[in-house]
């Protein structure tokens, strides 16, 4: 029997518009790929294990998830008063600071400091709001080269893909993967999966571009309104490469992303890297007041649905992500079905409560995608109670009639059925016999969801209710 050559890496949900994402679908095909599925959930359940180890060394853990959560907070509630502060102390520092209203904006001033620059070339450090924007490609359809130089965001550029997670972008890739889509972009061996090789083969084929770039853009994990600063934690240095290279600095930054004092920063610095990777603290954590002598250095605060986010009175704490990704290291439906199976951005737990707030037709699906379990609110390091607001996505959607109707009628019937402790306990019983003895494809069809993935679960003789009233009951055998 011939040999069985690598394992094809699945591809993400397809996007048909503004049609519902069908995340299931995706997740189908990323759990039919054996070698992928067993790499991806133990990668990211190894990460969990590493927050948990990390956190347990910090006997203040707790009391800096509460700290970090009232900074936010306080923030939030006075983020016009600390937008204006960052402003005035940046453009003392000089630093040219503009507003994006939305991603065009956004996109619309970039390429304007690049044309005044007549820079064609950009260098570009990881950001997911630049993603959020769909920059890459407008910069593309306009002339400028976008190079990223995070390694992980540099395999998804030249894939043709977007980032599956936003720490860790290419988890979803196997060695093989990559292997094959450096042959294909950079002509390397396709049998070469040696992972320094590899990294030595985009390092020598990236360097050239970089050095011969015209402009640097980095993204912004905390701007410091005391300061008028920014703060980049990287572990590849390659903010620093970015910001520094070329004598341009644009920096994005989405408006949530100020916080009050410089002495801030530092609780979050403690809480991100060990959230995200479990590791005490990023390889790089950069501080960026200024332009370099005789550059420029500019940056763009970008709403793009955040104030109207910031109104939503069930939904607004979702502004206080730090992007660390530990809700979804920590998620068992994204560690089985892969973060381009969400069709968005934002993908795992965070995705499920911020992607409706941008398009609520075309993510209806997603808060679904869920168990449901409260792992991704006990991990999150700011403490937003990420199952409870995915369970009010849930409610708006049904309201606004965004799920489908069979959907919608099961769960009215559900409802119905629980509502009354008479009609559930009734139906119990016809339940289990109807399972016992009805053939198996009547059971499992099309029609039940459940069973897709699933087998049922084994049929007790009886009912708990049953037991406790033989048992434990007023007129049972045992006081």
């Amino acid at each position: 029997m011939p040999a069985r050559g690598p394992e094809p890496q699945p591809r993400g949900a397809v996007i048909r518009g503004n049609h519902p994402i069908d995340q299931a679908e995706a997740a189908k095909r990323f759990m039919a790929a054996p070698d992928h599925l067993a790499m991806h959930d133990q990668r990211l359940w190894d990460l969990r294990q590493k927050r948990d180890r990390q956190k347990d060394q910090i006997e203040e853990w707790e009391d800096l998830r509460q700290l970090a959560s009232d900074i936010k907070t306080h923030t939030l509630t006075h983020l016009d008063t600390y937008l204006e502060m960052f402003e005035k102390n940046a453009k003392a520092n000089g630093v040219h600071v503009h507003w994006a209203k939305d991603a065009a904006d956004h996109n619309a001033i970039v390429l304007d400091i690049l044309r005044s620059k007549n820079a064609t070339r950009l260098i570009k450090s990881k950001s997911m709001l630049t993603e959020e924007c769909g920059f890459r490609e407008y910069a593309a359809e306009h002339g400028i080269e976008v190079v990223e130089t995070d390694l992980g965001e540099r395999i998804q550029q030249l894939d043709d893909e977007a980032p599956s997670h936003v720490v860790v972008p290419a988890v979803h890739k196997l060695r093989t993967d990559v292997a094959a889509v450096f042959a294909k972009t950079m002509g390397t061996d396709p049998n070469d999966s040696d992972v320094i090789h590899l990294a030595a083969h985009q390092r020598n084929h990236t360097r050239p571009l970089i050095l011969s770039a015209d402009a640097g853009m980095t993204g912004c994990n905390y701007a410091v309104a005391e300061t008028g600063s920014v703060v980049v934690c990287t572990n590849e240095g390659n903010a620093d490469l970015s910001a520094n290279t070329t004598g341009l600095h644009i920096v994005s930054a989405g408006i949530e992303k100020i916080i009050p004092r410089l002495e801030d920063a530092a609780v979050f610095v403690r809480m991100l890297s060990r959230s995200a990777l479990g590791s005490p603290i990023t390889q790089y954590t950069s501080h960026f007041r200024g332009p370099r002598k005789g550059g420029e250095m500019h940056i763009i605060f970008v709403d793009n649905g955040r104030t109207d986010r910031l109104g939503l009175e069930k939904f607004w704490t979702s502004l206080k992500c730090i992007r660390c990704g530990a809700c979804m290291n920590t998620c068992p439906v994204f560690r089985r079905s892969g973060g381009l199976s969400y069709g968005a951005t934002y993908a795992g737990p965070i995705g499920l409560i911020i992607d409706p707030t941008f398009n609520r037709h075309k993510y209806s699906t997603l808060p679904f995608s869920s168990t449901m379990n409260g792992s991704c609110t006990n991990v999150c390091p700011v403490k937003i109670n990420i199952h409870e607001q995915i369970a009010g996505w849930r409610q708006v959607l049904a309201e606004n009639h965004e799920i489908p109707a069979f959907k919608k009628s099961m769960m009215k019937a559900a409802g119905m059925l629980l509502a009354s402790p008479r009609l559930y306990r009734a139906s119990l019983p016809l339940a289990d016999s109807a399972l016992r003895h009805l053939p198996r494809f009547i059971v499992y069809n099309r029609m039940n969801t459940w069973t897709r993935g699933r087998e049922m679960p084994h049929v007790p003789k009886e009912t708990f209710h049953q037991w406790y009233k033989k048992n434990r009951g007023r007129n049972g055998k045992k006081s």
